[in-house]
């Protein structure tokens, strides 16, 4: 069954993909500018990814990943509207705008709902640094469907970035199936005067 629906593209760098199962899911990946560059290209980003969100429906689930190059620490402190309280390590500038872009938009990070060790919760491992800087997000009334988010530690990454998933538990509404044939008679609504009076018909 194929449910890919709808492949968008946005400035070279937002990608989406919508999936229909039975309402629609929306999905949003994204990096934003490296460390080093100018305010100028941050506060465009986050322009951009602002317009992006704000163009998805409510009723569409949404769901957006990316390497955000920030810290959003250990404890909510503050935040736990949005950070579940499992992140790592200490709060940054650049996750301080991740906090608030989440609540604005009544997400939740993912990465954060749930209890690792540190090997399913570091995101990027290199020989001098071991941080937590790529989020998955979903919105906070779909939390629900979220079992699962951590990453799967591997030797065999070309990229110090490892791979993040999110488990997602998605009900299919069962359809009401139309009934054929002929009309049940309901026996026990007939009455002694509804009686005679389809017997005198």
């Amino acid at each position: 069954m194929d449910w890919v629906l709808e492949y968008r593209d946005r400035h070279g760098k937002l990608t989406g993909l919508n999936s229909g199962i039975q309402e629609v899911l929306g999905a949003r990946t994204e990096q934003t500018p490296q460390a080093g560059f100018d305010e100028e290209v941050k506060r465009h980003f986050w322009e951009n990814l602002n317009e992006v969100v704000r163009g998805v429906p409510l009723t569409e689930k949404l769901f957006i990943g990316g390497d955000f190059n920030g810290h959003i620490g250990e404890s909510a402190r503050g935040c736990d509207y949005v950070h579940s309280g499992f992140g790592f390590r200490g709060r940054k500038e650049a996750g301080i705008s991740l906090l608030e872009f989440s609540k604005v938009f009544d997400l939740v990070i993912a990465n954060t709902c749930f209890q690792k060790r540190e090997d399913h919760l570091v995101t990027f491992w290199s020989t001098v640094a071991k941080t937590h800087i790529d989020y998955l997000f979903c919105r906070k009334y779909d939390r629900g469907m979220c079992t699962d988010c951590k990453v799967i530690p591997s030797e065999c990454l070309s990229t110090q970035h490892r791979l993040l998933i999110m488990v997602l538990e998605i009900k299919r509404k069962r359809k009401k199936r139309t009934a054929y044939g002929q009309p049940k008679i309901k026996w026990g609504a007939l009455t002694k005067d509804k009686a005679h009076e389809l017997g005198r018909s």
